[in-house]
């Protein structure tokens, strides 16, 4: 009897974590990417610039795959997407604003030719065995979907990012009639974020923010304003623009990817820009603080963003004073809040006033409280549920929220990165594990990512200690004294000396006439310093002993 091919799902990323966002659906010969997003390194992770969802089972499979299909543009969604192009040559759809944020990054990666394609709210396209609608929601980006996918064994819908806001900046609100209309179909699993589920209530509209700036601007009349804020937040970046407008202000922008956003979504038609208010940082020394307001980027205590060079007086064209008001338009990820508070301590060591989000209502999130995930369930009423973008305290929370709702256990399904879940009909079930994870990008792969992250953290804490040693190749004899190169760690001078005599010691013990392959002199070598340096200093350096043969 033939078996039946069931419809698997397969967790790349964006659960157990914030960010990196990236799942297949897999049926047969078919595969569809939903979403190929990056996150940002923490402290712990030196000299790594962006973190990336390992993609080697979609590689080894990439004949099977038939298309990439984006939620939203924000980078933890769409971060991640040249690199996978690089290996895999298939279709991407997104909305006007997704893909016009997409070619920009496609063009810095010389991946001109990727095969993109537009889709408007209520397209349906056609992907192997899979159909899927894309559903506009509301979020903090314009052209934002949630997705309705038609499989062999039924309809999965995945939210994307999303809330519930009734009076949107631009565009309509969430297409709930639409998603009423699937769930009386029947859906059978639902993939639903989990982001704010800790959140009581409704999240607030983007409106609220507008209604802060514009006292926030009459307050300061006479002083310059300076906005950080994410430079995705088109709608944000709208609201500034419209403020600013009617206190006869000008606009400057300032942060690469501000200028790259704003250019993208003013040629998707999704920023409007008041006529005669932009001007170019360059210019800004023409105008009095009175009439100037600058965007920028910085809003998470960035090191090499925008704001954090002004704060550092590393910024040429912007030299902060006393007389500028500071707006952080954002409120702190998990773990960034440390660089955030220094950024605002060296403000106000400047002179500046400072407004951020406990101070002030500058900031709403685009992601839904836990009233208007309800409303997203109801309207659904899935069979199956997995919880999606959260942390794994957030996935359990949302569990329970749906079990209030009336969902059994045996319904629902917590999954990590490397899960494959098989849906029946009938049935939700954990399936084979396949590799996945993190890939640490710093300009280049980095393929052994546990190893060099250690390394990397080992190095920064401990330091550095190099022995280098010349042995004849004719007769073994140690050519000259033991030479010690040492970073990030410090020893006296007679320290040093024992070292060594540590090493010199050592190269004695053995007969290095016949030492041929020298790893296990090395081995001792290490032992021996790393015994001598723990003991006198308290650190455990990285130890990497140097054998020249002349």
């Amino acid at each position: 009897m033939k078996k039946k091919n069931n419809l698997k799902i397969r967790f790349l990323g964006g659960v157990g974590e914030i960010g990196k966002n990236m799942t297949a659906l897999e049926f047969g010969h078919d595969i569809i990417v939903i979403d190929a997003g990056l996150t940002f390194p923490s402290q712990d992770m030196p000299g790594v610039d962006i973190v990336i969802p390992d993609a080697t089972y979609l590689i080894q499979n990439k004949e099977k795959i038939k298309g990439i299909v984006l939620t939203h543009g924000h980078e933890d969604h769409i971060g991640s997407v040249p690199y996978l192009l690089k290996d895999i040559n298939v279709p991407v759809y997104g909305t006007k604003m997704t893909i016009a944020l997409l070619s920009a990054k496609l063009k810095e990666f010389k991946l001109p030719s990727a095969k993109l394609k537009v889709v408007k709210e209520r397209d349906r396209i056609n992907l192997g065995v899979f159909s899927v609608e894309f559903i506009h929601v509301n979020h903090s980006i314009s052209g934002s979907c949630a997705l309705a996918i038609t499989t062999p064994v039924g309809v999965v819908v995945h939210s994307g990012d999303f809330k519930i806001d009734l009076t949107p900046i631009s565009g309509e609100i969430i297409d709930l009639s639409r998603l009423s209309e699937i769930g009386k179909k029947g859906v059978l699993l639902l993939m639903c974020e989990s982001t704010n589920v800790e959140r009581t209530g409704y999240t607030l509209s983007e409106t609220a923010v507008r209604q802060t700036f514009e006292h926030l601007f009459s307050d300061n009349l006479k002083r310059r304003i300076i906005i950080a804020t994410f430079s995705s937040n088109v709608h944000r970046i709208q609201q500034i623009l419209n403020v600013a407008s009617r206190f006869r202000r000008k606009v400057a922008l300032s942060g690469r990817s501000m200028l790259n956003v704003v250019e993208a979504a003013k040629g998707a038609g999704e920023l409007k820009v008041p006529e005669n208010t932009l001007i170019d940082i360059e210019k800004i020394k023409n105008y009095a603080d009175k009439d100037l307001v600058i965007i920028c980027t910085g809003s998470q205590g960035e090191p090499m963003s925008a704001l954090t060079r002004m704060t550092a007086d590393d910024y040429p064209q912007v030299k902060i004073s006393d007389n500028d008001t500071i707006i952080i338009s954002a409120s702190p990820i998990p773990g960034n809040e440390k660089s955030i508070y220094s950024v605002i301590n060296n403000l106000y060591k400047k002179g500046a006033e400072v407004v951020y989000d406990s101070i002030e209502k500058v900031h709403v999130s685009g992601h839904a409280c836990q009233e208007e995930i309800k409303i997203f369930h109801s309207l659904l009423k899935p069979k199956f549920f997995i919880p999606v973008h959260g942390e794994y305290r957030h996935l359990k929370k949302h569990v329970k929220l749906a079990r209030e709702m009336g969902m059994k256990d045996s319904e629902m399904m917590i999954a990590e990165i490397g899960d494959t879940v098989e849906v029946t009909p009938k049935s939700i079930k954990k399936a084979e594990r396949f590799q996945a994870g993190s890939r640490f990008v710093d300009g280049l792969y980095i393929d052994d990512d546990d190893a060099t992250i250690r390394d990397r953290v080992h190095l920064g804490g401990d330091g550095l200690i190099i022995p280098v040693c010349c042995i004849s190749s004719e007769n073994g004899t140690v050519l000259q004294r033991p030479d010690l190169i040492f970073k990030g760690i410090t020893l006296s001078d007679g320290q040093t000396d024992d070292i060594i005599e540590i090493i010199e010691r050592t190269l004695a013990s053995y007969d290095l006439k016949a030492i041929g392959d020298t790893r296990e002199i090395k081995k001792k070598l290490r032992s021996s310093v790393r015994n001598y340096v723990m003991k006198k200093t308290k650190n455990n350096p990285m130890i990497i002993p140097v054998i020249t043969e002349i």
